[in-house]
Parts: C-alpha cells; sequence; structure tokens
C-alpha cells in the first residue's frame, strides 16, 4: 500500500511567531512529528504542505519531501485542513502520477505523538475495509457538557448560562462521574483517497479510533505551551 504522511505547516502564526519551527528541546517543533512519522512501519512517504521556502528548507532537514508550496489563498487562518490536504493530492497526481492509498494527516504541533500512534490507525483501516478513516482521540479533560457562555440578560447586561441547554441553574458544578466519557481528536487522521474526493471531508462517515493518554495528546498554541512541554520533556527523560 501507498501510506502518505502529511503535515501542514503555513508560515502565518500570530498568537506565536513562526511557532511550527520554533525550538523545542533542541529541534524545531515540526521535527518531533516528522521523526514520528519516519519512524512508522507503515507510512512509506512524508510531505510537508508549507507556503513559506524557509519552513521547507527546515522540513527536507528531517527527511520530509515538500514537492511544491501552498498557495496563499490556503495558508490563512481561516483555510480548512481539507483544503491543503487535497491540493497536495491534486499536484502529486497531476505532476507525479502518484497517488496514495492512505493519507495519514498529522500536525507539528502535538509533539508527543509516537509513531506507534500513527501505526495504530492505519491499522484500525486495514483491519475494516469498510471505514472511512481512523482518529487518534483522547478524552477530553472537561466534559462538553461543562462548558458556559455569556448570553444577554434581557436588562442590558450579560449573564452565565450553560453552553449547551442555556441554563442557569445548570451551571451548577456537577460531578464528572456523571456524563458519559467525551473525547477530543488528538490531531492525526488516517483517512483512504476516496474519502476525501467523494466525501469532501479527511474523515468520511464511518470513523473508527485509537484512544491516547491525554498527556500525549497536549496541542502547543502558546509560549507558556512551549515552556510547560520543555519541562516535561526534561522531566521525563531524567
Amino acid at each position: 500500500m501507498k501510506i502518505m504522511g502529511i503535515v501542514g505547516i503555513r508560515s502565518g502564526s500570530k498568537g506565536v511567531p513562526d511557532k511550527n519551527i520554533r525550538p523545542l528541546a533542541g529541534k524545531p517543533l515540526v521535527g518531533w512529528i516528522l521523526d514520528a512519522a519516519r519512524k512508522s512501519r507503515y507510512i512509506n512517504r512524508v510531505v510537508v504542505s508549507t507556503d513559506s521556502e524557509h519552513y521547507a528548507v527546515v522540513a527536507r532537514q528531517f527527511g520530509a519531501d515538500v514537492p511544491c508550496l501552498r498557495p496563499l489563498e490556503l495558508a490563512t487562518d481561516s483555510s480548512p485542513e481539507y483544503e491543503y490536504v487535497k491540493h497536495m493530492m491534486e499536484w502529486l497526481r497531476n505532476h507525479e502520477g502518484y497517488e496514495p492509498d492512505v493519507v495519514v494527516r498529522m500536525m507539528a504541533t502535538v509533539p508527543f505523538q509516537t509513531p506507534e500512534d500513527l501505526d495504530a490507525v492505519v491499522e484500525e483501516l486495514i483491519k475494516d475495509p469498510a471505514a472511512h478513516s481512523a482518529v487518534v482521540i483522547a478524552e477530553a479533560r472537561q466534559h462538553p457538557k461543562k462548558a458556559l457562555k455569556l448570553v444577554d440578560d434581557g436588562e442590558g447586561g450579560k449573564k452565565l448560562v450553560t453552553y449547551l441547554t442555556e441554563s442557569g441553574r445548570e451551571v451548577t458544578p456537577v460531578g464528572r462521574q456523571r456524563y458519559e466519557k467525551a473525547y477530543f481528536r488528538a490531531n492525526v487522521i488516517a483517512c483512504r483517497t476516496p474519502t476525501i474526493y467523494n466525501t469532501g471531508s479527511l474523515t468520511g462517515d464511518l470513523v473508527r479510533y485509537h484512544i491516547i493518554p491525554q498527556e500525549r495528546a497536549i496541542d502547543i498554541d502558546s509560549p507558556t505551551d512551549f515552556f510547560v512541554i520543555e519541562q516535561l520533556m526534561m522531566k521525563m527523560s531524567s
């Protein structure tokens, strides 16, 4: 099987400038996921989608292929990830005649992802030929039913209510044991090529899963996250 790993690293991060190539424990952030991808037993090509030639140079240093640069209109804050994956697949098909059987979409911002995590979602697709995709997930730290929001109170001010039911009474804390378990994406999606072209998504309808511990699903989004994860890495290596 042709199994392609793809990592998207656009250059326009505003919260943390150059976040995707910022050093983390001795190597650029993107280097962690690229190293994991290269050690996968199934992924046999790793490509990076980026709008920056400088980022492309960094990616190539970690063994990734950067066959083309991403168009700027697909590298904005609001650009859907599906679009850059589809763009890369169409470019490879049109310019190289290459079309993978399975695409594994990864993210640079989850540095604790392991080769075993990547292999596990691919194996979910191998086990179930009917599955459109498989996703790495972790249990949510806060259940979505606990989410709150501010709404107009009808008197010119704001009041606090639950996000899903808009109830003030349900803002009262409830033990999480009373809720069915909830999960969030740990930012690895393995999907079949027809899923991308036929469903307009990376996941399709029949989605399998692989559960990992919460600590391996930590996603970097701020300078504080960089500091915390570096401390964790130092503690884990000591």
